[in-house]
């Protein structure tokens, strides 16, 4: 196993004015407590000392991580099953308000986990292919839905050609190279095409309240940890335009009752549910504070 990265720089601006903010656990897998520091000139936030890419493969290996496993076990987690079925439809009518194409547009889902979102939008007659790192995951895909979902390797393989939309559902806050990973997105979409990003927002109510307890800053399979200030500048700095950013409401509630559970070692859908709805009521007044955003970005 080689050394854990520690950076010296911010790894999104590359600025050296970084410094130490809180220090969150790993409830998931190892409870391990990992430190996040944040960059004073794009404020993106960072988990410091994070595994390398080739180690942090055990850090996804429990049936509670939800995308990899699609288990129902524990009572938010099936809350989370009720609910997707709106999330998936309301995904869907947001890409459609988008597509600029007639007849079968060709999407691309990277981080596609089980392929839920694939299967959903396949249904719907888009023409879908999908990548994920994890083995396991990909197996389920293909168990579950029939669907071949790429390795890794083949989002930087010049045969996977172009694409009129891409979606990135909460996964630019797991890839290792970050602005890597953002220059093979500009060259993936067509030049009429959309992407979507979805990530934790830092600066959200729940995150406040929850401070290192908020579940979303997911140590360490979270490497980064964004604000709408620092998307905004990593979308400029890779060229790209920035045409909306639009809140994903469920996220507060199911993020929020993981929280609670983080914080005080028990479920309380009540706590969790009521500081999911004060959260996404704060988020009528500041629309950009809401627990994960979804960032609809244009060449």
């Amino acid at each position: 196993m080689s050394s854990p990265i520690h950076y010296s720089t911010c790894p999104a601006c590359d600025s050296s004015d970084i410094h130490r903010v809180l220090a969150a656990k790993d409830h998931t897998v190892s409870q391990k407590t990992f430190e996040i520091w944040e960059c004073a000139r794009c404020s993106m936030r960072f988990t410091q000392d994070v595994p390398q890419q080739d180690d942090i493969a055990g850090y996804y290996q429990s049936e509670n991580y939800i995308s990899h496993s699609n288990t129902s076990k524990g009572l938010v987690n099936r809350l989370y099953h009720r609910v997707r079925e709106r999330s998936l439809k309301n995904k869907r009518k947001l890409i459609q308000s988008y597509a600029n194409t007639e007849g079968m547009p060709r999407l691309l889902d990277v981080g596609c986990g089980i392929g839920s979102f694939m299967d959903h939008m396949r249904q719907h007659g888009w023409l879908v292919e999908g990548v994920e790192p994890s083995d396991p995951a990909r197996e389920m895909a293909a168990k579950q839905y029939g669907l071949f979902v790429y390795p890794p390797n083949k989002f930087f393989d010049n045969s996977l050609g172009d694409f009129d939309i891409i979606t990135m559902w909460h996964v630019l806050e797991h890839v290792h190279l970050l602005n890597e990973y953002m220059d093979r997105l500009t060259q993936l979409l067509r030049p009429q095409g959309t992407l979507f990003i979805a990530v934790p927002n830092y600066t959200s109510y729940d995150a406040g309240k929850y401070r290192e307890n908020w579940a979303a800053y997911d140590v360490p399979r979270h490497l980064y940890h964004f604000s709408p200030e620092s998307m905004r500048l990593l979308i400029d700095r890779h060229s790209l335009k920035l045409q909306a950013v639009k809140p994903m409401w469920f996220d507060s509630f199911y993020v929020s009752m993981l929280s609670e559970k983080y914080k005080t070692g028990k479920e309380s859908v009540l706590k969790g549910g009521i500081m999911g709805s004060l959260s996404n009521l704060n988020t009528l007044f500041h629309k950009e504070e809401c627990s994960s955003l979804i960032y609809v970005i244009g060449k």
